[in-house]
């Protein structure tokens, strides 16, 4: 199991911000033997299937580098030029194997891993002198696999090779023999095919290697209990810091919200406990809205400022309670409170339009009438 400096164990699966830490470190799995194997595989084939193509091309550049005239035997600047021409050509041939292996190493890297590109990984890590760290990993599971990685690839490749030139022997020695472009065309072809064989027994290696390094790398991410719990902390803060937040928030709402109470038509109270702020626009809305509700402090503060700015505040103790208790902010009376608003409103919609009204003290208006299942004690 893994450990830590302090010595704990490394039980807890790694967070998102611990992996997306370790990213831009340049800490992703990445599989080597998967890139070299899959570089031969796909290089192997394009020789294969380019096969003609190129040997015919090194035959032209051969023969041109070795057909010249007398006088330019004798002359080292035309002899360099011959060169520089040839190996123009060789790139040119050449340069359709360097574009497929230039992608291949690229898409094989990212295959497993994904795409990363990070610039400390490129820092120079000094802690890697450090011998007993390098002991550790000399010895630790990675060590352990880079030398089953090592005794497996020198076995491969040495039986496949050794097959290979027991079976293909008298083949290789017929070369000798053959025409300078059919011996050529047949090193070519049987080349490829070799490296293509030795390769494939190298995938054994690249599927094994290459879970491995995943499972490495998680483990490696793995975190202690108290990393875990450092680690929440860091993303959703401390209590203390949490709870001034949810304090600055709900202050922010409740100054949003005694802001709207001056716009009111009406403050029906408890008259003491409960304050419930109605606003009624015929052209926005169907039912009166609840702009402003609190309780206690928050209630006694409506009050004010509805006495403030002349909005008329009624007392009405059962109403108070069934808005407070059945309405959130910001939305429609129920339609079971629709005739008990009314008749409030109507009441204070008549006493608005004698001019110079002044509503310095609460309002009382007998028979509102509220359905039993609105009843709050």
């Amino acid at each position: 199991m893994a450990e830590n400096q302090d010595g704990q164990e490394k039980t807890e699966e790694p967070t998102e911000k611990r992996i997306r830490e370790a990213r831009e470190k340049g800490q992703v799995p990445r599989s080597r033997e998967f890139n070299t194997v899959f570089m031969l595989l796909v290089g192997s084939a394009t020789v294969i299937v380019l096969g003609d193509f190129l040997v015919g091309g090194i035959s032209e550049i051969l023969k041109s580098g070795f057909l010249m005239e007398r006088a330019q035997v004798f002359d080292t600047q035309s002899i360099l030029l011959r060169l520089q021409d040839n190996m123009i050509d060789m790139l040119i041939l050449l340069a359709p194997l360097f574009i497929v292996l230039t992608v291949v190493a690229i898409l094989s890297s990212v295959m497993v891993g994904g795409y990363n590109f990070s610039m400390q990984a490129t820092l120079p890590k000094f802690n890697k002198l450090d011998p007993i760290k390098g002991t550790k990993r000399i010895f630790g599971a990675k060590g352990l696999m880079e030398l089953f990685k090592a005794l497996a690839k020198v076995i491969l490749v040495g039986v496949f090779a050794s097959f290979i030139l027991y079976t293909y022997a008298d083949d290789l020695i017929k070369i000798g023999y053959q025409p300078i472009e059919v011996a050529l065309a047949n090193v070519g072809n049987d080349l490829a095919w070799f490296f293509l064989v030795v390769a494939a027994s190298l995938i054994v290696v690249a599927a094994i290697d290459a879970p491995f390094q995943l499972w490495d790398n998680q483990r490696q991410l793995k975190m202690t209990r108290q990393e875990l719990k450092k680690d929440h902390k860091d993303q959703e803060g401390s209590p203390e810091v949490k709870q001034r937040i949810r304090r600055a928030q709900m202050e922010m709402a409740q100054k949003r919200m005694m802001d709207k109470v001056p716009e009111a038509d009406v403050v029906i109270t408890n008259p003491t406990h409960f304050a419930v702020a109605l606003k009624y626009d015929q052209e926005k809305s169907a039912a009166p809205i609840v702009v402003a509700k609190g309780a206690d402090l928050i209630a006694q503060k409506i009050r004010e400022i509805a006495f403030e700015n002349n909005v008329p505040v009624l007392s009405a103790p059962l109403l108070a309670r069934a808005i407070y208790y059945s309405t959130k902010l910001n939305h429609q009376i129920p339609h079971g409170l629709y005739m008990a608003v009314a008749k409030v409103l109507a009441y204070i919609f008549q006493l608005k339009t004698k001019s110079g009204t002044v509503f310095s003290k609460p309002i009382k208006l007998d028979g509102i009438e509220v359905p039993d299942e609105y009843h709050y004690d």
